[in-house]
């Protein structure tokens, strides 16, 4: 097997059979030196990658015999002649046979993510890797991306009072493992910037060190399970579960995994993935899990006292991440572009098997929703200070299309016409079996009045109906008219 000796991930057979993404390209050795400079730059500009040239777009290695191995000189000149500034980087010459079967020629250039710095190429033009391609900016982006390096920063920043002796060993190794490294732990981890004369850096903390918490309290995700449709405060507090998980993110990961399963309920509905009915999860899985991932991979780190949550109310679960969407990023183009606060971060999990690519996972969360039949997700930015994805379960809707009895009542427009309050009637007529005005008081926090209104208003559509002697009965209540 031939191995790059900058990124054991990349073999021969990789070359072969590789699909172009975020950290990969490759080109035919025909190509004009002059047009890599714009991948070159592409890559610098986002998370770094590596440029494979000599591979035709069929993946047939082509190499170099044909048009003449001092061709390689003109593409060895591009990063310094080209780019402004240069770029950092690492370029090899692979030998390896060509698709005729003869000894030939590969030109790899491994390009490092630019922390503080737009890379440029000659003709004043910037370019960024999204996705499989290196996309040109406009003058805005661009403004964008100059203003965004700047937070790029803080994950390369050291930590003080860490050292060598805060990683979790066990964990460095599974990663180790994952990217087929066989050098010593203080090496990779000097290799991947993550440390600096035995500092961490603040990527290197929240990825490998035992307790990331010790040096960043910030670092943990919070789980709240409220009881209702809305959290209560003081007497009415409804939180019936608070959990915050601590660690390593790739273990956080797992462990919200397991946390948040244990919560979820199931429902006898439409499985879109039999076509039957059958018992589904609230959520599908992908949904939730990625935007976990997402959220834990691209927050601001530097944002002090916030964290990530994870917030669990009966009809729907919000993610909330800190710090706003990142340069490029904005609420309208989020589906389809990528660009990473933190590259390394992005980078590891990416290895770790949790971060998408191509922009695969936030598309995949809306592709899921539809099939179970689901509103879209939702991203907003309350006070531009954090990114907040909702995933709506539409829990009343099922359990109302559940009863038989009902199903032909509710129509989507009659269901469309009722108010938040009559919503919550109906719910808590069919948890209990019916409702009073004092119970629906306390479960809505507005006046008797109001509730009498409320209950009223749906005898009125033929949805309760009135069980008592008289108006002045403390035993009166409602229920769903049979």
């Amino acid at each position: 097997m031939i191995v790059s000796k900058y990124n054991s991930k990349i073999t021969d057979k990789f070359l072969n059979e590789a699909i172009e993404d975020q950290y990969f390209d490759r080109k035919s050795s025909r190509i004009k030196p002059k047009d890599i400079a714009a991948h070159l730059c592409a890559f610098a500009n986002a998370n770094g990658g590596c440029l494979a040239i000599g591979i035709s777009d069929d993946k047939q290695i082509e190499g170099f015999n044909d048009i003449g191995h001092e061709k390689i000189n003109d593409f060895l000149k591009v990063p310094y002649d080209l780019c402004n500034p240069t770029p950092k980087y690492n370029n090899e010459i692979l030998e390896i046979n060509n698709k005729k079967c003869e000894p030939d020629k590969v030109l790899l250039f491994h390009i490092e993510s630019s922390a503080n710095k737009i890379i440029k190429t000659s003709s004043n033009e910037v370019y960024l890797r999204i996705g499989d391609s290196s996309k040109k900016l406009p003058y805005e982006d661009i403004k964008n991306l100059e203003y965004d390096k700047g937070e790029r920063l803080y994950e390369e920043e050291l930590v003080e009072r860490s050292s060598l002796e805060d990683i979790d060993t066990e964990l460095l190794s599974e990663y180790k493992k994952n990217v087929n490294s066989s050098l010593s732990d203080k090496e990779i981890l000097e290799a991947r910037g993550f440390i600096y004369k035995d500092q961490l850096t603040v990527a290197g903390t929240v990825l490998f060190a035992k307790n990331p918490e010790k040096f960043l309290p910030n670092c943990k995700v919070r789980f709240i399970r409220y009881d209702g449709l809305e959290g209560q405060l003081g007497t009415k507090m409804n939180i019936i579960k608070d959990i915050s998980i601590y660690g390593p993110l790739h273990k956080i990961i797992e462990e919200a995994k397991i946390v948040i399963s244990g919560q979820l309920r199931d429902f006898n509905a439409l499985n879109p993935s039999s076509g039957k009915f059958d018992t589904v999860t609230e959520y599908p899985e992908f949904a939730w899990q990625e935007g976990i991932v997402n959220a834990v991979t691209h927050r601001d780190y530097s944002i002090k006292g916030e964290h990530t949550k994870v917030i669990m109310y009966d009809d729907r679960l919000e993610i909330l991440s800190p710090g706003k969407l990142p340069n490029i990023v904005n609420i309208n183009n989020l589906k389809h572009t990528r660009y990473s606060r933190n590259p390394k971060i992005a980078r590891i999990l990416s290895e770790f098997g949790w971060v998408k690519e191509l922009n695969e996972g936030i598309k995949r969360i809306y592709k899921e929703m539809s099939e179970y039949f689901l509103d879209e997700p939702k991203f907003t930015e309350p006070n531009k200070s954090s990114l907040n994805l909702t995933l709506k379960n539409n829990m009343v809707m099922r359990r109302i299309r559940n009863m038989e009895q009902m199903s032909s009542r509710f129509t989507k427009e009659l269901w469309d016409s009722l108010s938040k309050n009559e919503i919550k009637a109906i719910e808590f007529a069919y948890i209990n079996g019916k409702v009073t005005t004092k119970a629906l008081q306390e479960k809505i926090d507005r006046s008797p009045k109001t509730a009498r209104k409320v209950l009223d208003s749906l005898k009125d559509k033929g949805i309760f109906e009135w069980n008592g002697t008289s108006i002045n009965d403390p035993k009166q209540y409602f229920e769903i008219k049979k």
